[in-house]
């Protein structure tokens, strides 16, 4: 019951802190939102949708799951830097010094991102009727779950590497050389489907590509979405499973002294 305390009032001061800080909220909606809009109608009559067929599929309506996704990798980003901050004022030797497993400051980051993230999400929903879409209940729970895993695997990732840095630059490079390929490079932008073989394999072992998918197959369910990547089942699979992995390698990480430690 204290790990759960714990979890919980962490939880509760990553809310605290982005209820306070009103920039990041702006940042991780207006950037995204101005992404989608650049990229969606400057595409919009030229991009052909392979594998689309009759569906009438256009470049705003295949992009909107990949901003979700980028979203929730923002919220991740913005949520862990601090993790590097809280070595300087002092506060992570604190919590690293109370009487309390290092895997609680794993679970309550990692929930507060996701929560976050989820929450972002939510208000960017207010969009699809503007796209054609007129999802239902559960495909929006189909919706939330992948978002719920994908920010746990997010947010334990950034965790991880915030953990090993020194300097928030140094944080934002790696994070960079991380996130923004996986993002790339999981149909977010372009479909496995009509893109070289090379980048098609890349797309197919990317795990956060499935996260995508789940996303996309959402907001179509329970109709077929006009872009499949692999069945439902086994795109909940893999991204829970990412999660899974980069949740335990964080809780590894963490376990591990930190800079400054004897």
């Amino acid at each position: 019951m204290h790990a759960v305390a714990s979890v919980a009032a962490l939880w509760r001061r990553e809310v605290i802190k982005f209820v306070r800080d009103r920039s990041r909220l702006l940042g991780a909606l207006i950037q995204p939102l101005g992404l989608w809009l650049l990229l969606g109608l400057g595409f919009q009559q030229t991009f052909q949708i392979p594998g689309a067929g009759a569906s009438g599929m256009n470049y705003l309506e295949f992009l909107f799951p990949g901003i979700i996704a980028l979203m929730i990798l923002f919220t991740a980003i913005f949520s862990t830097i601090s993790v590097v901050e809280e070595r300087t004022s002092g506060f992570l030797q604190v919590a690293v010094a109370a009487p309390l497993s290092r895997t609680v400051l794993v679970f309550g980051n990692a929930l507060g991102g996701t929560t976050l993230a989820v929450f972002q999400a939510a208000l960017f929903f207010v969009l699809l009727p503007l796209i054609g879409f007129s999802v239902g209940l559960p495909g929006l729970a189909l919706v939330v779950i992948s978002s719920i895993f994908l920010g746990l695997a997010f947010t334990a990732l950034g965790f991880g590497i915030a953990w090993r840095m020194k300097t928030t630059r140094g944080f934002h490079a790696v994070m960079n050389l991380f996130l923004l390929p996986l993002w790339f490079l999981s149909g977010a932008l372009f479909p496995a489907e009509g893109a070289s073989p090379v980048l098609a394999w890349l797309i197919y072992l990317n795990p956060v590509s499935y996260g995508v998918d789940l996303i996309r197959q959402g907001l179509y369910w329970p109709a077929e979405a006009p872009i499949a990547l692999a069945s439902v089942g086994l795109s909940l699979a893999i991204t829970a499973g990412l999660a899974v992995v980069l949740l335990a390698w964080a809780v590894y990480t963490v376990r591990q002294p930190l800079y400054g430690e004897g």
